[in-house]
């Protein structure tokens, strides 16, 4: 799954450890997401895009190369 969270976050100027904060997990998981070694569940992802005020298909989609195998 691909993101636009660190984008979005750079455009805020919040660190990843303000956006942690923001969503109660530590800057461990906001570096794995966005880097995608890690997948959020269903109720951070819906967290994740009421702190950024966009809908989840704004900030995240499917990887163009996993739907290709599919």
């Amino acid at each position: 799954m691909r993101n636009r969270l660190k984008v979005l976050r750079a455009e805020r100027n919040w660190s990843q450890a303000d956006l942690a904060d923001k969503l109660d997990v530590s800057r461990q998981s906001v570096n794995a997401i966005e880097t995608g070694k890690y997948d959020p569940s269903l109720p951070l992802a819906f967290k994740i895009a009421q702190v950024f005020g966009l809908s989840i298909e704004q900030i995240f989609s499917a990887d163009e190369a996993a739907q290709a195998a599919e």
